[in-house]
């Protein structure tokens, strides 16, 4: 393979270290095009970019249909959708095209699963609405919060990211209902099965670790206000799109939901307007769940194989 074949990365976490990578290109003699991107690129952006490329590894951008499509009608070959949620990759349009395509499943289930569970419980003590009276408020708050000892958690997903969820989880002597029509139930955690939305009346917790598909979307919604105990506290690690968030919205105004800890959002960055903003005792992450230097060292450089076997250098 000459020195003109480029690749295009698009994945903040692995742009975040991009000169670890540098060399790993170089010596391949491959040129690297590594733009600055807060959380995506435009379809207009990456269609305008793409027809250079020989291959994409994909953040979190809209791999679309039209996007494929400029990409192919260029130099466009292969792609890496970096890390482990595809729903933002037509796969099949990109199968059609005959490009080269795949992820990379079951990278960051303990990653993730560190910050489900520190979400958890921060929202059962509060520790982040404590910090932030006490910075910006010169206030010294003392809220109760709720131990963790003896409540249920309704965990839906049983993939990577919820097994390793449900392993901490249970560690701290919680209970746990999973729901997941596909996933097998693990040996070594002691959890409970239930069809959702079956026993979400019991459960203190909710916690999203599933992929976004046709069935999860929007699985949490106004419909299922009325069977929440009031007080439920909700995380969301998995995609934003699996809550309603008009339905959390209303759901905190009227305190079924005692507060939320999400680190994914229907649309990301979450927009000023957003009426999520004005629940202080909620919990904001930035889709970062998986950005750990270890993490990101390891997938991008599985990713960066993976690409260069499909464009066979």
């Amino acid at each position: 393979m000459t020195s003109s074949t480029t690749v295009l990365v698009t994945c903040p976490p692995m742009l975040g270290m991009i000169d670890e990578f540098r060399a790993i290109f170089s010596d391949a003699g491959v040129e690297l095009v590594a733009p600055e991107v807060v959380q995506v690129m435009t379809e207009d952006e990456l269609c305008d970019l793409l027809p250079e490329m020989d291959g994409w590894i994909i953040g979190d951008d809209p791999a679309t249909a039209r996007v494929l499509r400029a990409g192919k009608e260029g130099r466009l070959r292969a792609c890496v959708k970096w890390g482990v949620g595809v729903d933002n990759v037509n796969f099949k349009t990109a199968r059609a095209l005959g490009l080269k395509i795949t992820n990379t499943p079951g990278v960051f289930g303990k990653e993730v699963a560190d910050v489900a569970t520190n979400y958890v419980s921060g929202l059962a003590r509060q520790t982040f609405l404590i910090d932030r009276e006490i910075r910006t408020n010169m206030a010294w708050p003392k809220p109760s919060g709720i131990s963790l000892a003896g409540k249920l958690v309704a965990l839906v997903g049983l993939g990577d990211i919820g097994r390793e969820t449900a392993r901490r989880l249970a560690a701290a002597d919680m209970k746990i209902i999973a729901y997941d029509p596909f996933a097998d139930t693990p040996e070594d955690v002691p959890l409970e099965r239930a069809t959702w939305p079956q026993r979400i009346s019991e459960a203190d917790f909710v916690v999203f670790t599933c992929p976004l598909t046709d069935d999860t979307r929007h699985m949490f919604n106004v419909d299922l206000l009325p069977e929440l105990k009031p007080g439920i506290r909700l995380v969301n690690v998995s995609r934003g799109p699996v809550i309603d968030e008009r339905a959390l919205a209303t759901g905190l105004e009227t305190g079924i939901v005692h507060s939320a800890a999400l680190d994914v959002f229907e649309v990301e960055p979450l927009p000023a307007a957003s009426p999520l903003r004005k629940f202080d005792n909620c919990i904001f992450g930035s889709h970062n769940g998986s950005n750990t230097r270890d993490a990101v060292a390891r997938v991008s450089e599985k990713a960066i194989a993976l690409l260069f076997d499909f464009l066979e250098i």
